[in-house]
């Protein structure tokens, strides 16, 4: 009966520390309004999850980098609206497909 006692009380240890972990977790992503979520990956960089399949991970200097050209790539897009293709493009064009 002893050794039913200590295995219980070290499943309930594991769980115990299981629980904590999925708390911390979940404490370590940002969320945003936009559906958006950002978690420090196991490397030390930055990964924001919502915009794709996969996350986008970049270390903070990057990051850095690719926000200080925000403007510049907000007129790209515009200059090049004509020739660029959106999420919602491609979804009415498979549907027409599959039609």
């Amino acid at each position: 009966m002893s050794n039913t006692n200590t295995e219980l009380a070290k499943l309930q240890a594991q769980i115990n520390a299981l629980l904590a972990e999925n708390i911390a977790l979940k404490q370590s992503k940002v969320k945003s309004p936009r559906g958006l979520s950002l978690k420090v990956s196991e490397k030390g960089a930055v990964s924001v999850y919502g915009m794709a399949r996969f996350p986008t991970t970049l270390y903070k200097e990057q990051w850095l980098k690719l926000l200080g050209s925000a403007e510049e790539i907000k007129a790209f897009i515009l200059a090049n609206d004509s020739m660029l293709t959106s999420k919602a493009d491609k979804v009415a064009a498979q549907a027409q497909v599959t039609a």
